[in-house]
């Protein structure tokens, strides 16, 4: 089954709002069978929402488009709809209803503006919404091509997307269901093109999957995509398919999907019983709330020091101050320093330490912006890496985060 996206609402191209509609419907439709093969963002006008619903219907016959259904003067994307597939708009009663017996359960009358709410293209299917005012609607025009129209609230859009879009795009395909299917591994510390090397040979034998190299932050994920396979073929090979990937991937592969390094950390942690601590500079704290933010940290996760400024990495620490005067605060001798010290300090047997220079300022030739020396201790064993990492601030330090997770991941499994 294919499809195409449209996503309404200026704000969205200002880039005040981010489109993460667009993302979850494609995530969600692809699982349920359709293939989407165009995805479109227009500003609020109705020039442009006509010109997109039309070409998408002339192209695929079936479009699926999010905003524009609110009350105000902005929302327009119901009346341009109504009008391209030549339906007019009537009164739902039993929509004004719900709506009015909404605001009375709210403790406030009905404004005038959301009346034009419960009006509806003429034979359209209404798709009950119970967390907003603005219903989804089903519009199916004369040559049977149909536009589906979604709230633009993304919890109420998500909503009305798994309770009452899914469950007729899989009754629409019928016995011969076909998925198009995506399982993802994620790798990390190595380049994209190092990457490539290692799982360029399998590429030209895992046809007719596709995959695809998605770097980010992070590492870069290698994701691998099943098209219009039945359900169980494309699940046997993607299964396949992934653990080749794997195995190419070695220890720079640490989850799939949606796994995330700190989360694999923790499991780790629990098994071998230990507990860990963390001492920060350049990083803030970001290892210690990237630990914090899994569930069930607490069973292995002790604390963190943000050692920002040297008097704290000696006070807290007790970082030598002969070292920190013969080597700096960037350097291996005060990286080691810092993990033992977390170690005394939260009498933990794990312990991961940061200190970096995350600019924009602060670089000297020996030492440029991005040079991060990171630290992992388990028991008496300690392992320290120094890294030159790219991009601004922001992608220094969550990189430097995301690199000494990792560190400490690599450790505990040699150990």
């Amino acid at each position: 089954m294919r499809l195409e996206l449209l996503t309404i609402g200026t704000e969205l191209l200002l880039g005040h709002t981010v489109d993460t509609n667009a993302a979850e419907l494609g995530r969600a439709l692809a699982a349920a069978g359709a293939e989407i093969t165009r995805r479109t963002t227009v500003p609020d006008r109705p020039d442009a929402i006509r010109a997109a619903v039309a070409e998408a219907l002339d192209r695929t016959g079936f479009v699926i488009a999010t905003g524009g259904l609110g009350p105000t003067r902005d929302d327009m994307t119901k009346t341009v709809v109504a009008e391209l597939v030549g339906k007019r708009l009537v009164l739902d009663e039993g929509l004004l209803a719900a709506l009015e017996a909404r605001f009375k359960q709210l403790g406030r009358p009905m404004p005038a503006l959301n009346r034009t709410q419960a009006e509806v293209p003429e034979g359209a299917t209404v798709l009950p919404n119970p967390r907003g005012t603005a219903p989804g609607l089903w519009v199916e025009d004369a040559r049977g091509r149909v536009a589906v129209l979604l709230p633009g609230v993304p919890r109420e859009m998500r909503g009305l997307l798994v309770e009452e879009v899914l469950p007729r795009l899989v009754a629409r395909q019928g016995t011969d269901r076909r998925v198009v299917l995506s399982r993802t591994v994620r790798t990390t510390g190595i380049a994209e093109s190092a990457l490539a090397e290692r799982v360029g040979p399998i590429e030209p034998e895992i046809l007719p999957l596709t995959l695809a190299y998605l770097p980010s932050v992070d590492g870069v994920d290698l994701r691998v995509t099943a098209w219009g396979l039945e359900l169980r073929d494309a699940e046997a090979r993607l299964a396949a398919v992934v653990e080749r990937l794997r195995a190419a991937a070695g220890e720079h592969a640490y989850g799939q999907d949606g796994a995330d390094v700190a989360a694999v950390v923790l499991d780790a942690l629990r098994t071998g019983r230990h507990r860990l601590g963390v001492a920060e500079s350049c990083t803030g704290g970001m290892v210690a709330a990237r630990v914090t933010n899994i569930p069930g940290a607490s069973d292995s996760f002790i604390g963190g020091v943000v050692a920002y400024a040297d008097v704290v990495k000696t006070a807290a620490l007790k970082v030598p101050i002969e070292t920190l005067e013969a080597h700096g605060a960037v350097s291996e001798e005060t990286v080691r320093a810092m993990a033992e010290g977390a170690q005394r300090l939260f009498s933990a047997d794990c312990t991961i330490a940061v200190t970096g220079i995350a600019g924009p300022g602060g670089g000297t030739p020996d030492k440029p912006v991005g040079t991060v020396w990171l630290a992992a201790r388990v028991h008496t064993a300690t392992h320290a890496v120094k890294r030159v990492f790219p991009g601004d601030r922001d992608e220094i330090r969550r990189r430097a985060a995301q690199a000494a997770l990792d560190l400490l991941r690599r450790l505990l499994a040699e150990s």
